[in-house]
């Protein structure tokens, strides 16, 4: 699984770990994340993540 960067507060999501203080269980690809899923340190969308 592909760990994806927060191109504005440099968040990694790690799918191995997920979000789970957001609802997000480990395993979760990014591409499964819903779409108003957002990053849980600044706040930006999905569309602003890039692959690392």
């Amino acid at each position: 699984m592909e760990k994806w960067v927060c191109t504005v507060c440099g968040y990694v999501y790690d799918p191995e770990v997920g979000d789970p203080e957001n609802g997000i269980a480990p395993g979760t690809d990014f591409a499964d994340l819903p779409d108003d899923w957002v990053c849980p340190d600044c706040g930006v969308g999905k569309d602003l993540f890039e692959k690392e």
